[in-house]
């Protein structure tokens, strides 16, 4: 294996050229770090095989089957398109789990908005629940993607790199008319203190702390407030393809794993106890 650092920078060359997010930038350079490290102190095994060690470590650290996915992404990713190796690996992808996503009821969510008495604060987890948005989206709305006249939202070079309109709850529309009275287009809705782009954390932290006011003790994260508005329209009758292009699923199988939360045929049967 060529000089690690030469590597890395030939891969992140590549990354960028094919237009990679910097997230999923960040996060191939990560694991092949972490696997040209492996490789070095196991010398002489052929590259499939250092792989699937790779791997096993790994999942013997207990890495999730996504972290593992993610790794061979990116190690395959170096092998084909910057070493340029003809060779095939034969390796599978590991079966994720498919565990149910937590849901937050329309009650604990107006506790959690009640409960936060700064508006910019409120205003973002309300954004985040009423046009099922991600954290990162959040944090980088800026004024002109509000349409508050047609009520939607365009989110722009989201996940996949991709755009979507989504739909703007009209409850949030005079307070997001004040947050953004005398800004610019291209400001940001929600800037840090210092006029910058919050990070992602802080965005967290404040939803965390809107649970602990809440009274809130499911395990919540920030990603709960899209799954909850995907829940809540599904449960309001609005058609999985909608709820997808809304999302910004690319598959559909994706958005249809909330219709198992939402299943009014399971809730409506009693237990035999």
């Amino acid at each position: 294996m060529e000089n690690t650092q030469f590597v890395l920078e030939q891969t992140e060359n590549e990354l960028r050229l094919r237009n990679y997010s910097p997230k999923t930038i960040k996060s191939y350079l990560h694991y092949m770090r972490e696997f040209l490290g492996f490789q070095v102190a196991r010398p002489g095994g052929g590259d499939e095989a250092t792989i699937r060690q790779f791997l096993l470590s790994l999942e013997n650290k207990g890495a999730s089957a996504e972290t593992r996915n993610l790794c061979l992404s990116a190690v395959k990713f170096y092998f084909r398109n910057v070493a340029r190796t003809s060779q095939r690996f034969d390796i599978r992808t590991a079966k994720r789990n498919r565990s149910l996503p937590v849901v937050l009821s329309r009650e604990e969510i107006s506790r959690m908005l009640d409960g936060t008495k700064n508006m910019k604060h409120r205003l973002m987890l309300g954004l985040a629940y009423g046009a099922g948005l991600r954290v990162s989206e959040v944090v980088a709305t800026r004024v002109q993607d509000l349409d508050l006249a047609e009520l939607t939202i365009h989110i722009k070079q989201a996940k996949g790199k991709k755009d979507r309109i989504s739909v703007l709850p009209e409850k949030l529309i005079e307070e997001l008319r004040r947050m953004v009275a005398g800004k610019l287009g291209d400001d940001l809705v929600f800037p840090s203190e210092w006029g910058g782009q919050l990070t992602t954390r802080t965005a967290q932290k404040i939803f965390e702390q809107a649970l602990v006011r809440a009274n809130i003790t499911k395990p919540a994260t920030f990603h709960s407030l899209r799954h909850s508005f995907a829940t809540h329209l599904l449960e309001n009758g609005v058609d999985v393809r909608y709820v997808q292009e809304l999302l910004g699923h690319q598959n559909i199988r994706t958005t249809q794993l909330y219709t198992q939360v939402t299943n009014p045929k399971l809730k409506s049967i009693q237990s035999p106890l």
